[in-house]
């Protein structure tokens, strides 16, 4: 069973989870891709799924990609 994620549940897992801040105040859904603040101060968006379970919670400087196979 899937949990229905809130907005205001996102931006707590988000505060007790990483340094990022969440600036997207609405969520609808989880194709969307959220609007993070980086602690370096640059700003990036990643879907919720991405940050919570691939732990990409930092900008794409700070925490760079990884390289495909």
């Amino acid at each position: 069973m899937n949990k229905q994620w809130t907005i205001g549940q996102i931006k707590e897992f988000v505060e007790k989870n990483s340094e990022s801040k969440l600036l997207t105040t609405e969520y609808h859904g989880f194709s969307q891709k959220l609007l993070f603040k980086c602690t370096c101060g640059s700003n990036f968006e990643k879907t919720f799924k991405k940050f919570k379970n691939n732990n990409q919670r930092k900008c794409d400087v700070c925490h760079p990609p990884k390289a495909t196979r």
